[in-house]
C-alpha cells in the first residue's frame, strides 16, 4: 500500500538523519475506502494524488504548530505492505479524516518512494494558509479562502537520493 505521511523539512532532516520515519505511530494518508467512497473514482493516480492532497494538508497543519519551520510543504511517499497500516473504524466518514491512517511500525526512510515539497515561490502562500487554519477551522470563510490557496501550489516530486539536497 502506498501511503503518504506529511511533514515539515525539520522533521524531514530529523528523519534523514535517523534514517526512519517515526517512531510508530506515525499519522499519513492513503486511498482508503473513505477516500474512494468520497472521491467518486476508480482510477487509482486520481486517488493517490487525492490521498497526497489530503497529506499537504496535514502538513499545512504541521506548519502552523512549527512557526520555525520553513513554509513548505513536505510529504513522502512510501510503500508498506497492508499490514503495517490501521484506519481508525469509527473516523472513517468523517469528512476531515477522509484517507487519514496510521502506520503501525516505524518505516526506514530507504523505502520512500518520493518527496513531494513545494517550491520557492509557494512559500508566502502557505505561510499565509498556515497563520489561517485556526480561523478557517472555526468557520471563518475568509481564513478558508486563504488556506486554499496554498492548493493551488502544486508538491514538486524528488527523488529519495535528493534528500540531503532539500534539507
Amino acid at each position: 500500500m502506498r501511503v503518504y505521511v506529511p511533514l515539515t523539512l525539520h522533521s524531514l532532516a530529523e528523519a534523514h538523519k535517523a534514517g526512519l520515519l517515526g517512531p510508530a505511530p506515525v499519522d499519513a494518508y492513503a486511498v482508503t475506502p473513505a477516500l474512494r467512497e468520497w472521491y467518486v473514482s476508480d482510477d487509482i493516480e486520481e486517488l493517490e494524488y487525492a490521498a497526497l492532497g489530503r497529506a499537504a494538508q496535514g502538513s499545512l497543519r504541521r506548519l502552523a504548530a512549527d512557526p520555525r519551520a520553513p513554509r513548505r510543504r513536505v510529504v513522502v511517499a512510501v510503500d508498506v505492505p497492508d499490514t503495517a497500516v490501521a484506519a481508525d473504524p469509527d473516523r472513517g466518514l468523517d469528512q476531515s479524516a477522509l484517507g487519514e491512517v496510521r502506520l503501525v511500525e516505524t518505516v526506514p526512510l530507504k523505502k520512500a518512494a518520493s518527496v513531494h515539497v513545494d517550491a520557492d515561490d509557494a512559500e508566502e502562500d502557505v505561510a499565509a494558509a498556515a497563520a489561517a487554519l485556526g480561523a478557517a477551522d472555526q468557520g471563518d470563510d475568509d481564513a478558508q479562502f486563504i488556506v486554499d490557496g496554498a492548493d493551488d501550489h502544486e508538491l514538486m516530486w524528488f527523488g529519495v537520493q535528493e534528500i540531503p539536497n532539500l534539507v
